[in-house]
């Protein structure tokens, strides 16, 4: 599954994924099926979305 990342929150903030918890609830309030995971590469947490799929081929 590809996502789109909204926002990035750095895993080192004293309150965790708080801010970005918060972030991603707003954002379910405006009706985005926003999610927070943590990317350990970065070492940040991500707010994600599901990236809409694009429809090719023919439609009949």
């Amino acid at each position: 599954m590809r996502r789109t990342v909204l926002e990035k929150f750095p895993a080192g903030d004293p309150r965790g994924s708080r801010h970005a918890e918060q972030y991603a609830r707003h954002r379910r309030d405006e009706g985005l099926a926003a999610e927070v995971v943590m990317d350990l590469e970065s070492d940040a947490f991500l707010v994600v979305v599901p990236q809409q799929q694009q429809q090719t081929g023919r439609h009949w």
